[in-house]
């Protein structure tokens, strides 16, 4: 990666961080060939040409990003291409990107912490077998290569260290996992579809750059609704749980 002092023709601040094609296939974790492709294809704009040297910028990596993002959601190469050329027709290049940026900006801020297998079954004494190994891959929740593990999320690692030691086993913990996970994916789809026909379905052509500050001011106060109505969802729930047990000590 290299950082290229440029200046725009009419003195303003430098272009920031730009690649070598080699560069942004590693960051962007694709083949070189594939860039290739995608500039002959006409999904990638070409590079800045200093010289013989092509430089890649941010928004070139934004839009490798927007296209693996189509990719897995089922849409063909020749779909992208339309789309991202009728997104591009008539406007400027960075209200496109910015929409690019807004949509394919990962909602999760997680830290994964990596280990050796033998230091993630040590946190688990007597817990920890292959059958879970197996079952926590199975989830997402790890990943394996060769003898090192990485688990998703730092927080949820410690989280289920803390139920476990606490005497909630394993077991229990995965399962409430799983369900959790199920109830995300249904909350997310909820989200998604509000926002899909009342937010995007409602922006015209005229107002796509406002789509870039509505995915910004939605996220947090999804964020804020969801953290919101678990915690009243907990506070009910504990107190049925206390009442309960208070009434079988008073019975």
């Amino acid at each position: 990666m290299c950082e290229v002092p440029t200046e725009d023709h009419d003195g303003a601040p430098g272009r920031g961080r730009e690649y070598r094609i080699g560069e942004l296939a590693k960051v962007a974790d694709v083949p070189v060939r594939t860039l290739r492709y995608y500039q002959e294809r006409k999904l990638l704009p070409p590079p800045r040409r200093v010289g013989r040297i092509g430089l890649y910028s941010e928004d070139h990596l934004a839009r490798l990003r927007m296209i693996a993002n189509l990719l897995e959601r089922g849409h063909t190469l020749e779909g992208i291409r339309e789309l991202l050329s009728a997104w591009e027709e008539g406007r400027d290049i960075g209200t496109v990107l910015g929409v690019e940026r807004a949509v394919t900006t990962p909602w999760s801020n997680e830290v994964s912490v990596t280990m050796t297998l033998d230091e993630l079954t040590a946190l688990f004494p007597g817990e920890a077998d292959p059958e879970f190994v197996e079952r926590a891959v199975a989830l997402g929740h790890i990943e394996l290569d060769g003898d090192h593990v990485t688990y998703w999320s730092r927080r949820q690692l410690d989280a289920t260290v803390t139920l476990v030691r606490a005497g909630v086993p394993l077991e229990e913990v995965l399962s409430a996992g799983r369900e959790l996970q199920r109830s995300m994916d249904d909350l997310a789809a909820m989200f998604v579809r509000l926002i899909a026909t009342h937010v995007v379905g409602r922006i015209g052509e005229q107002d796509l750059g406002h789509l870039t500050e509505a995915f910004a001011r939605l996220r947090p106060d999804a964020q804020i609704m969801v953290d919101a109505g678990f915690a009243r969802a907990m506070d009910r729930q504990v107190r049925a749980a206390i009442d309960q047990s208070l009434g079988r000590l008073t019975s």
